[in-house]
């Protein structure tokens, strides 16, 4: 058996994800703030729905000790939850960027110094970055979010650092546009969907599930001599 936790696995990247891996024979552990959601995906999959704000700490570690509850085991954790943020940089408030903050970057960091309490070695983590993080935005995301995902990124390479010699092997990816829930909310009309379209050499934006694989394949075996590595999952849009 191969017990994974998704965040953010009641909708968009996540919840493709969970289907990825419930397909691959894993015991899904659907995380999600939206607890019907979680419970929806859960049963598509066949894994176990939780409910969980990862910015709120007693909640996330509230979590994972109910996944060891639940299966005696944590071999596997992705980090898709996550919110997006198209303030004008001028704009922002101190309470939204905070606000982003607390989920994209405290969310991260939590989910995975609980889940590395209940791994052994051999266990995976990837989290969700964006291009954003290392273009700065320039497609939808300003400054918060991209400045979030910049620091998803920085998080992920230092966790990679300090548990790699551990056995446990973290990596993340970096989407451009996926076609999500979040997706639609930051490319809210066809002409800012055309924009970002346009922005990616391949000529369309992701599928969740294209995402998810790449995800997928971070958590698996596949990957043991990758470490500390953001994959652009991205259209080609880094290549510029």
């Amino acid at each position: 058996m191969t017990v994974a936790v998704v965040t953010g696995g009641g909708s968009g990247i996540g919840a493709a994800l969970c289907g990825v891996l419930g397909e691959a024979g894993y015991q899904v552990a659907v995380a999600d703030l939206d607890l019907g959601a979680a419970e929806k995906i859960a049963k598509e999959c066949g894994g176990k729905a939780f409910k969980v704000d990862v910015g709120d700490e007693a909640s996330v570690v509230a979590l994972f000790a109910a996944v060891n509850d639940a299966f005696g085991q944590l071999d596997a954790l992705a980090t898709p939850a996550g919110i997006a943020d198209t303030t004008p940089f001028t704009e922002l408030s101190v309470e939204r960027w905070m606000q982003v903050y607390r989920v994209n970057v405290v969310g991260t960091w939590l989910c995975i110094r609980e889940a590395v309490k209940y791994m052994k070695p051999g266990g995976r983590i990837c989290t969700v970055s964006s291009v954003a993080g290392k273009r700065g935005g320039g497609l939808a995301g300003t400054a918060a979010y991209s400045a979030s995902k910049g620091a998803v990124i920085a998080l992920t390479r230092n966790a990679a650092r300090v548990f790699g010699p551990k056995g446990i092997g973290i990596n993340g990816v970096c989407p451009a546009g996926t076609d999500t829930p979040m997706g639609k909310q930051v490319m809210p009309n066809p002409e800012a969907r055309a924009l970002s379209i346009a922005a990616h050499p391949i000529g369309r934006l992701a599928e969740p599930k294209e995402v998810a694989e790449a995800i997928a394949w971070l958590l698996s075996p596949k990957s043991s001599y990758v470490l500390g590595e953001m994959l652009n999952v991205d259209g080609g849009v880094m290549m510029d």
